[in-house]
């Protein structure tokens, strides 16, 4: 399995074999289709140290699928251009926004949310989607402020998925990420927000089995 750079843009890829080395068809995938990852610098891989060590390659490699990673870094606030272009990836089989991040402002995840989903569904109908809130940040730890806006927003996107399910949408799920990093989260990031690799590992070991359920594996 090849990742490329998570940060730099690849112009020429050239591989070493051992003499003895034999080249094959890679195996079937588990499921056909792309799992369409959508959200921050945290999704994109910084600060991992190489690019398989990002949460979205390490479940690639666990659930034997294709994943696209759209995570940009600096932006993925939801703004419903991106939308329209990740809307035009084909053959999605699990859509997952995970961008709270970058978002900040409880009204702009209120407004954009709803919207972007409707987007990317209006081009794959019943298509399921995954909304992820966010990490542990240590800003909540020592700032009330933070930690109302970071409760507020984890509450905006949980009732939109439950009003959603409530209206007939059972191809919706939320999956409270808060948590994932577990209680010594402070060791698990390089400057308290972005993942090291350990960050990283948790991360897919606590997005594995939402991923497996929705799927089906």
């Amino acid at each position: 399995m090849f990742f490329s750079p998570l940060y730099t843009g690849v112009l020429e890829v050239q591989i070493g074999l051992d003499p003895e080395a034999a080249v094959e068809a890679p195996g079937p995938r588990a499921l056909p289709g792309r799992v369409v990852v959508y959200g921050t610098s945290i999704t994109q891989g910084g600060c991992a140290s190489r690019p398989g060590m990002c949460y979205t390659n390490i479940l690639a490699r666990r659930l034997n699928m294709e994943f696209i990673n759209l995570g940009f870094s600096g932006s993925g606030q939801g703004e419903p251009e991106v939308a329209r272009l990740v809307a035009q990836v084909s053959e999605p089989r699990l859509f997952v926004m995970d961008y709270e991040a970058n978002c900040g402002d409880p009204d702009r995840m209120r407004r954009t949310l709803p919207e972007f989903v409707d987007i990317v569904r209006g081009n794959h109908p019943g298509l399921p989607v995954l909304v992820i809130s966010q990490i542990q940040n240590p800003l909540s730890t020592y700032s009330e402020p933070f930690l109302r806006s970071s409760e507020r927003l984890r509450q905006i996107q949980r009732g939109f998925v439950e009003a959603r399910r409530e209206a007939g949408d059972k191809a919706i799920y939320f999956f409270d990420a808060s948590g994932v990093l577990g209680e010594d989260f402070d060791e698990c990031t390089v400057d308290g927000v972005h993942p090291t690799d350990l960050g990283f590992l948790r991360m897919a070991c606590g997005f594995e089995p939402v991923f497996r359920e929705i799927l089906r594996l």
